[in-house]
C-alpha cells in the first residue's frame, strides 16, 4: 500500500490534538464547564502551555477554566525559561485579583516552580505573610513550602 501522507509524529499528534482543543475552547459561551474539560484534556500537552498561560492570566475568562489552568501550570511547568517566566507572571496576574478568591487560591498554590523569578518569590513571601484571605495566605505558605522542597531535590527546574 502507497501511504503519502509522512507517519505523524507524537509531537505532531499532541500539536493537532492542542489546535483542536484550543479551537473547541474558543467556540465555546464564556461559562461552558466544557471550558474546564477541555483544559484537562490538554493536561500534559507541552504544546499547550502558552494558551494555558494565556488563560490564566485573563480576567475575563471561566474561573474554573483559570482554575484548572494554573493546576496544570504547577504540575507541568514549561521547560523554555520565557515561557516559564511567563507563566509565573501569568499566575501572578491572577493571584493579584482582589475579586478571584477561588483563582487567587489556585494561583498561590500554583507558584513553587517559578519562584526563581525573584518577582514571584516577593509576592509569594508578601501573601504568606499578609493576604487578607487566609486560605489565600495558606496557598502561598503551601507553595513556599513546595518550592523548598523542589530545589532540595532538584525537581524545581530554573
Amino acid at each position: 500500500m502507497n501511504d503519502t501522507h509522512p507517519p505523524t509524529t507524537a509531537a505532531a499528534a499532541a500539536g493537532e490534538a492542542a489546535e483542536r482543543l484550543i479551537a473547541e475552547y474558543r467556540a465555546l459561551p464564556p461559562g461552558s464547564d466544557r471550558k474546564r474539560e477541555i483544559i484537562t484534556e490538554l493536561d500534559a500537552n507541552a504544546q499547550a502551555l502558552p494558551f494555558l498561560v494565556s488563560v490564566v492570566a485573563d480576567a475575563e475568562e471561566y474561573d474554573l477554566a483559570r482554575v484548572e489552568s494554573a493546576t496544570v501550570l504547577r504540575v507541568w511547568p514549561p521547560d523554555d525559561p520565557d515561557l516559564r517566566r511567563r507563566a509565573g507572571r501569568a499566575l501572578l496576574t491572577a493571584l493579584r485579583e482582589p475579586e478571584e478568591d477561588l483563582v487567587r487560591q489556585y494561583a498561590a498554590m500554583s507558584l513553587a516552580p517559578y519562584t526563581s523569578d525573584p518577582l514571584v518569590a516577593m509576592a509569594l513571601d508578601s501573601t504568606a505573610r499578609a493576604d487578607q484571605d487566609p486560605l489565600v495566605r495558606d496557598s502561598a505558605r503551601f507553595s513556599i513550602k513546595e518550592a523548598h522542597r523542589l530545589q532540595e531535590t532538584g525537581a524545581g527546574r530554573p
